[in-house]
């Protein structure tokens, strides 16, 4: 990837929804819910509190996270739609082990 987030941004790759309801039906693409559920692809060095110290950020590359409906920006980096957004609106890490 070509793109450094900075600050206390991460990018997120969106997981994929369910194509079909319980039912079987197919959804169009313009109705389905977005998942709130994304692999995180890149994070910034983090931000600096008032005296200037470096605050990393508690995510990194591959974590599986959790977050707010309508958290980020939407973007296309290198053809993939992405999401940017402030690591304090990711509100939790998924554990897959």
């Amino acid at each position: 990837m070509k793109f450094r987030p900075l600050h206390d941004r991460v990018v997120i790759r969106r997981a994929e929804g369910d194509l079909k309801s319980k039912g079987g039906i197919i959804i169009p693409d313009n109705a389905k819910e977005k998942p709130q559920e994304g692999m995180v692809v890149a994070v910034g060095p983090g931000s600096r509190d008032e005296s200037g110290t470096l605050i990393t950020l508690d995510v990194k590359a591959g974590d599986a996270v959790l977050f707010g409906k309508w958290s980020g920006s939407e973007v296309k980096i290198d053809g993939e739609d992405l999401l940017i957004m402030k690591e304090s609106d990711v509100m939790g890490i998924i554990d897959t082990k």
